[in-house]
């Protein structure tokens, strides 16, 4: 089990998890944005490009986490829905996706998550919305 310290809140994950086999790594938070890096190698489609999936899974925990810390240590937040829009291709090099809150409430949190490369060329913009629930799942 790891512990992922973001922003003094401890968040035990399990290890081997989708987001360590795919490199993802949180390098900065605050409550109006948080940062991660992931890498193209290892998350490649059969054409040599960066696999769309890949995109969507780096929003998706970045947005998450986010939605987590929103929530806090009594409730949960879920995927409730995510879009993604795929601008151009990645072939090598580290991504960096930066999420910022759309909308934050009591139930419902939602985020973009802005995913570009080394030159700073946008890759791919993802909405994700989580629904906050009242007690973590078992």
């Amino acid at each position: 089990m790891a512990r992922m310290d973001v922003a003094g809140r401890i968040m035990d994950v399990p290890d081997g998890q989708l987001s360590d086999r795919m490199g993802i790594q949180i390098i900065d938070w605050t409550p109006e944005r948080m940062v991660a890096t992931m890498p193209v190698a290892g998350n490649l489609q059969p054409y040599g490009l960066l696999h769309g999936g890949a995109s969507c899974v780096l929003a998706e925990t970045l947005g998450s986490v986010a939605a987590a810390i929103h929530a806090g240590s009594e409730r949960a937040a879920l995927g409730l829905e995510i879009n993604a829009t795929h601008h151009r291709a990645a072939r090598t090099g580290t991504l960096t996706a930066v999420c910022t809150p759309l909308s934050v409430g009591n139930t419902v949190a939602t985020y973009q998550i802005v995913i570009s490369d080394e030159e700073e060329k946008r890759i791919c913009t993802v909405r994700l919305t989580c629904l906050i629930r009242g007690a973590p799942p078992e």
